[in-house]
């Protein structure tokens, strides 16, 4: 996809939040934190915790820039999904034959390279057991190859309102969005294609996410296949060393 097809995303982005804001912020208590630790301007990697379908529009309503993600193609055959994902800025990826998240990489490295916030999802999808899954390690990669901050973003209460298998939102709910520190690659410059550092970076981001969310964390991913660096599994004794090894670096 080249980068002309990617602005053909999210046209209808301001326009989209203009309306979809006031909408929003009548239909469910939007409470906001750590808004300061998302940058001003420059590129950004945003990776928040995942358990509904509204996750991808509620923490863009909140920002003051305009983030993107990159969604399954498949959104663009449901008439619900088919106009408002792109205009929101989601650039669809086709999942079927190749390497869909090697392409969806590429998308958002050219979207970082141009000084833009990215949002991705560590887990890779939603969490349809209510429980923080292990991360998979494209937002490190990305954090190698572009150099911009990965901004943890803890989100609860949007399982509440919009659960798996849900067809219409439940109203008048809270969600709470809170960002994160931001965690960088700088430390461990020049060892990109080191499986541990990517695994070490990835659950960093998890504990991060874990404690802003508070949602039980367990060792195993989301997803069906893992779609990343195969390793050994983490238990969460050491994302709790991460997280104070991030803390002090």
């Amino acid at each position: 996809m080249s980068e002309h097809d990617q602005r053909e995303y999210g046209q209808l982005y301001t326009a989209a939040k203009r309306v979809l804001t006031p909408l929003f912020r009548f239909g469910w208590r939007v409470k906001v934190s750590g808004l300061e630790n998302v940058p001003e301007n420059g590129a950004a990697i945003l990776c928040p915790n995942h358990t509904s379908v509204i996750d991808s529009f509620m923490m863009p309503l909140v920002l003051p820039r305009r983030i993107t993600f990159v969604g399954k193609a498949e959104y663009m055959d449901d008439w619900k999904t088919k106009f408002i994902f792109p205009a929101m800025g989601m650039i669809p990826i086709d999942r079927s034959g190749g390497n869909a998240s090697e392409r969806a990489l590429n998308a958002a490295a050219r979207v970082l390279e141009r000084g833009e916030l990215f949002g991705i999802y560590p887990e890779g999808t939603r969490s349809r057991d209510g429980v923080l899954h292990k991360g998979h390690t494209g937002p490190a990669r990305l954090a190698f190859r572009t150099g911009a901050p990965i901004v943890p973003v803890g989100m609860t209460g949007t399982d509440e309102i919009n659960p798996i298998d849900r067809k219409l939102p439940r109203l008048f709910r809270t969600v709470r969005i809170q960002f994160g520190t931001p965690i960088t690659a700088d430390r461990y410059a020049g060892r990109e294609h080191d499986k541990l550092v990517l695994r070490q970076i990835t659950d960093e981001v998890m504990f991060e996410l874990q404690q802003l969310s508070g949602y039980e964390y367990v060792d195993t991913y989301a997803t069906k296949k893992a779609e990343d660096v195969p390793v050994e599994p983490v238990p969460l004794a050491t994302l709790e060393t991460a997280g104070r090894s991030a803390a002090v670096a």
